[in-house]
C-alpha cells in the first residue's frame, strides 16, 4: 500500500477537531515518579479488561514506563490545566507540583483527579512516530463528579454544566466499546 503525503499542519487541525479526554500516565522508577500528559488513552476491551494508550516515539518517559512494567492512568479533571501543561512540559519535577498517593502497583495517582485505572503492561506495538501500548487493568479508583478536562481543537475545554437532552442508550450493547 502506497502512503498519501499529507500536510502536517493540515492533518493535526482536522484531527483536532475529534475532542479528546486528557490524562497522566505515571509509573515509578524504584522510588523516583515518573509520567506525562497524554490525549490518546482509550478503553479497549471489557473481556479482558485492556486500556491503551500511544506514546511518541521519542518520548524520555515511556522507557521508563515500560521498564517499570506497571502504569496508572489518570483521568484528568476540568480543575487541573496546569497539571497537564507541567505533566506536557520536558524536564523539572512534575510532581513537586502536585499532592499524590500511590495505586496498588505503586504508580502516582494524582490528587484531584476524576479517576485512575492501574494497569500492568500487556502489549507494545510500534505505529508510525508513536507506540501502541496495552495495559491490563488490574484496579480502578473511585469517581469524581467534577467535569473533565477536554483537548479540542489545540485549546483546553471542559463540558457544559446542564446535561442537554436525554442520557443514549446504545441500541445494541454489543457494538459499543
Amino acid at each position: 500500500m502506497t502512503s498519501v503525503a499529507l500536510d502536517p499542519a493540515r492533518f493535526r487541525s482536522v484531527l483536532g477537531h475529534f475532542c479528546t479526554g486528557v490524562a497522566v500516565v505515571t509509573a515509578c522508577d524504584g522510588d523516583e515518579p515518573v509520567g506525562f500528559a497524554c490525549q490518546s488513552f482509550a478503553a479497549l476491551s471489557l473481556d479482558p479488561p485492556l486500556v491503551l494508550f500511544c506514546p511518541a516515539r521519542t518520548s524520555r518517559t515511556w522507557p521508563v514506563i515500560e521498564r517499570a512494567g506497571r502504569f496508572a492512568v489518570n483521568v484528568l479533571s476540568g480543575e487541573q490545566r496546569d497539571v497537564s501543561v507541567t505533566f506536557g512540559a520536558r524536564g523539572a519535577d512534575k510532581f513537586a507540583s502536585v499532592d499524590w498517593t500511590r495505586a496498588p502497583s505503586g504508580a502516582p495517582l494524582l490528587t484531584g483527579a476524576l479517576t485512575w485505572i492501574d494497569c500492568a503492561l500487556d502489549a507494545v506495538h510500534e505505529a508510525g512516530d508513536h507506540h501502541v501500548v496495552i495495559g491490563r487493568v488490574t484496579a480502578l479508583g473511585e469517581v469524581s463528579d467534577a467535569q473533565p478536562l477536554l483537548f479540542y481543537r489545540g485549546r483546553y475545554t471542559v463540558t457544559e454544566t446542564e446535561a442537554v437532552g436525554e442520557l443514549f442508550t446504545w441500541p445494541r450493547p454489543d457494538d459499543w466499546f
